[in-house]
């Protein structure tokens, strides 16, 4: 998958897709409840060499849908900070040890014991600065209430009558 930035430098990537966000063109050959369907379109239209290079998905009516994944606790909080600063303190650790004279084991434990330190540290402020107002864990995502699938006009009329055929199939 590819994402343009405006932070990519010229007219266009390899892609052909412009650096600046710009508004799809195209008319729309298909609409579908979820992103799988589109794509599954999508993938009906290449199959059957239609020119896919013309054909955009859009999401449309996009939401923020925040899956809440569990329940905080100190413990829960502790452990994973502790983990988390283990992980950078072995890191650090294992460099150090690298380039030490004596032996390699001293910055390692010593990177260990310190990353574990801080994470757990970091980790109680952290926590403890939201005095309860968020006891949960989640992920956030950007979804869409329905993705439409744009084709040039060159192109729209057989595209639609590849999807529609698709749709009896299904």
């Amino acid at each position: 998958m590819t994402t343009a930035t405006p932070f990519t430098a010229g007219a266009g990537n390899a892609a052909g897709v412009n650096a600046l966000p710009t508004p799809p063109s195209g008319w729309p050959i298909g609409s579908y409840a979820t992103y799988e369907e589109a794509q599954r379109a999508v993938d009906h239209l290449a199959d059957n060499d239609f020119p896919v290079a013309d054909v955009t998905i859009v999401g449309v009516e996009p939401m923020i849908v925040e899956r809440v994944t569990g329940r905080l606790t100190w413990g829960r909080v502790l452990g994973a900070g502790a983990a988390s600063g283990a992980w950078f303190g072995l890191f650090v650790g294992l460099l150090l040890g690298l380039f030490s004279t004596g032996g390699a084991l001293a910055p390692i434990v010593v990177g260990l014991v310190a990353g574990t330190a801080f994470g757990l540290a970091g980790a109680a402020v952290r926590y403890g600065a939201t005095r309860g107002r968020r006891d949960f864990a989640s992920v956030t995502q950007l979804v869409a209430g329905r993705y439409d699938v744009l084709s040039q006009p060159r192109n729209a009329e057989q595209g639609k009558q590849m999807l529609t055929s698709l749709a009896w199939r299904s």
